[in-house]
């Protein structure tokens, strides 16, 4: 048996380390860790509750309209109020773009540039993907970051700016779009539906949401929508057999994401990969395990729970925790969020393993682009400019109350108890957190822990690159994971 670490990875947001236990070049055991500390949840204590709007969404630059939604979503619970149906619209607006920039992101950026790697200098498309998608000089970045940065005038029409806005509230967002704005907001979207469906998918939006199965999708990478980046992934996928590496757990959870009026547009569940069976998920039974984190022991319950680093701790590895729903480790993110909604094509992607695979991750983030944007259309017709974007603050209620949305990378949940106003307790279960986990007290390893679990590295070890394909196809983020 061999111990090797792996890490810092390149292209992560904050410190990823992985240490793998490895016999005759078959990962036996992986066990990760999150390496830093930041004391974000410390911070809010004692505050007046509605600093959690400010300075939560600091937590991440990349999901901050997600972190500033969840902190709302709390509020909104301590006020029993209603939200405003306009004020929904536009903050869903504001939301997808931020998560569509985030796949973006991580398709051009962090995921593509690995099949440009010398490792793959014999496959028949290597040159291709070097010359589109090598990390800093590949061509498809100079078509993407741009179109990426162009979305985002969105968030200065709706939120003012972005990162870090402080436009959301409980009862919607601050300021009203004018006709002029809803004119831009068309414009805006219509500029990034030309670009995916020129450059990403070489088809409209709508041949990619209607793809119903594995073999439509093969047959779409290989006819109607060849010339895209997204059919190229598909053939380098295929080829070397990315669906079969990276196995999740096999639960997968979605809290819910973009609320209107009438619901979630892509609906809450836990659905068993395995058996298909789907319910509703028991977000009241998720707890926090600690006893491999660097962390002092604490109620399981992220209400009554407290985060206070103990660096000695016997047997931790992490600063992460480790979040369980009913004791069960379950993965997050699009993934999970389209399986959950019943999306034929994710659902018969996990069907012959009965669970996520590398695969199915990307393709996930790829489709809901397509189906975001198709989404973000319709809700900018339906905004009323004569009804309200914000209804009042109501007074705030003593208690412990919780608030759910989805960042990209997934479910995402804020717990807060308030005294006379103020913070006494506050808590953050990111989507990393779920799926970068350590073990718990029974030894079940997280997520991403379990995906590397038989890996054939052979005598490539650290350097081996489907290790780096199954890490990425969990985007980590790990400044999220260790607030």
């Amino acid at each position: 048996m061999t111990r090797i670490v792996v890490g810092p990875f390149n292209r992560v947001e904050g410190d990823l380390e992985l240490t793998l236990d490895i016999d005759d070049g078959v990962v036996r055991e992986a066990r990760v860790a999150a390496s830093l500390y930041r004391g974000f949840e410390q911070l809010l204590l004692g505050r007046p509750a509605e600093d959690a709007l400010v300075i939560a969404p600091r937590v991440c630059g990349i999901c901050s309209v997600s972190q500033s939604l969840a902190a709302a979503a709390v509020l909104r619970g301590a006020q029993n109020a209603a939200p405003a149906r306009n004020g929904l619209i536009a903050t869903n607006l504001a939301h997808a773009a931020e998560n569509i920039a985030d796949h973006l992101t991580h398709f051009y950026v962090f995921f593509m540039p690995d099949f440009a790697r010398a490792a793959y200098a014999a496959r028949s498309w290597h040159e291709t993907a070097q010359t589109r998608f090598r990390a800093v000089s590949g061509a498809a970045l100079r078509e993407a970051l741009p179109a990426r940065a162009r979305l985002l005038e969105t968030m200065g029409l709706i939120a003012g700016k972005w990162p870090h806005s402080l436009a959301f509230r409980p009862g919607g967002v601050t300021r009203a779009l004018a006709l002029g704005d809803e004119m831009r907001l068309v414009a805006l979207l219509a500029d990034f539906r030309g670009f995916i469906e020129r450059t990403l998918f070489a088809a409209p939006i709508e041949a990619v949401i209607e793809l119903a199965s594995g073999d439509a999708l093969d047959r779409f990478a290989h006819g109607a929508g060849a010339a895209g980046d997204f059919a190229a992934f598909v053939r380098i996928a295929r080829d070397l057999r990315l669906e079969q590496i990276g196995r999740g757990p096999g639960l997968l959870m979605s809290a819910g994401a973009y609320l209107g009026s009438d619901g979630h547009h892509f609906p809450a569940g836990l659905l068993d990969a395995a058996t298909g069976a789907l319910r509703a998920p028991p977000l009241h039974a998720i707890e926090e395990d600690v006893s491999h984190s660097f962390m002092r022991d604490t109620a399981g319950d992220p209400a009554r729970a407290e985060t206070v680093p103990d660096i000695h701790r016997p047997g931790a590895y992490s600063f992460a925790k480790a979040p369980r729903l009913e004791g069960r480790a379950v993965e997050v993110g699009a993934l999970a969020r389209q399986a959950v909604a019943g999306h034929p094509l994710i659902r018969d992607l996990l069907a012959p393993q009965g669970a996520s695979n590398v695969f199915a991750r990307i393709v996930a983030r790829l489709l809901e682009i397509a189906l975001l944007t198709q989404a973000m259309d319709g809700w900018t017709r339906d905004l009323r400019r004569s009804e309200p974007f914000c209804t009042p603050d109501t007074p705030l209620r003593d208690g412990a109350f919780a608030g759910f949305v989805e960042a990209a990378r997934g479910a995402l949940g804020h717990w807060a108890s308030y005294a006379n106003g103020e913070i006494a307790r506050y808590q953050i279960i990111a989507p990393t957190t779920w799926n970068f986990s350590p073990r718990d007290a029974s030894g079940r390893p997280g997520p991403l822990e379990f995906a590397l679990q038989g890996l054939d590295v052979g005598a490539e070890g650290a350097s081996s690159v489907a290790l780096q394909h199954i890490v990425r196809s969990f985007d980590p983020c790990m400044v999220c994971t260790a607030h």
